[in-house]
């Protein structure tokens, strides 16, 4: 996906870029190649890709839900800033909060925010277990997301203790969606979601799979989630 398809598949969607926007994601994917070099951010580097598989595909989220008013996001082990940097381009207006377990990446995000003159974003370091029993995170975020992290089963127990009652959970999944829900029904009911709404397309182009889970928040999550750093990927609620 080049700058132009980038522009016409996102005007199709009714998100229209700015010039400073677009800067915005040049100077993105060049910082992303150049720390790439350092350490391990993505196995993707060519820029055709970084545009369809990270920025696209990250942004589709915003296709699903409301991303234009005032709302706090939380992005739960976001490595180099997916979905969350790109929709905070395209929505400005956005409170990022990122959390990630590698200070590394988190340096990274620090230098990239600033580059990119991104206002009200902050990162934390720390395990997204530890992140959701803290009072000053816990039940506090509109939206909640994350891409690529864990099953539907451990993922909800990871993003969902963030989530204020009434906000929106967005799991970003790819072909095994379906397994990964039947997997999830007990942990989501248990930690106080409901599906909301279930969005299946094919990336442009290479026509890749993708699903786009939006839950919402009905009820307070019980206070022994999520469970200590490790177990929720060990022993998934069932």
């Amino acid at each position: 996906m080049n700058e132009e398809q980038f522009i016409e598949a996102l005007q199709e969607k009714g998100i229209s870029l700015t010039e400073q926007q677009l800067a915005q994601f040049d100077l993105y994917f060049k910082l992303l190649v150049e720390w790439n070099e350092k350490m391990n951010l993505t196995a993707i580097t060519d820029a055709p890709s970084v545009y369809l598989k990270h920025f696209y595909d990250s942004i589709s989220a915003a296709f699903f839900s409301d991303l234009s008013k005032e709302l706090t996001l939380c992005d739960v082990g976001a490595g180099a800033g997916f979905p969350s940097i790109p929709l905070k381009i395209c929505f400005p207006n956005l409170h990022v909060t990122i959390v990630d377990s590698l200070n590394k990446r988190i340096n990274f995000l620090n230098e990239l925010a600033e580059k990119l003159k991104l206002e009200n974003v902050r990162f934390v370091h720390a395990r997204a277990e530890d992140f959701g029993q803290n009072p000053a995170y816990r039940e506090q975020f509109d939206i909640v997301t994350a891409r690529a992290v864990a099953r539907l089963s451990v993922l909800a127990e990871l993003c969902v203790p963030a989530l204020k009652v009434e906000g929106q959970f967005i799991a970003m999944k790819g072909a095994a969606a379906a397994d990964e829900m039947a997997d999830a029904k007990k942990a989501l009911e248990t930690l106080g979601v409901v599906l909301e709404d279930k969005h299946t397309f094919f990336l442009p182009l290479e026509e890749s799979e993708r699903t786009v889970f939006v839950f919402s928040k009905v009820k307070k999550t019980p206070k022994k989630y999520p469970r200590k750093p490790g177990i929720p990927n060990k022993t998934p609620i069932c």
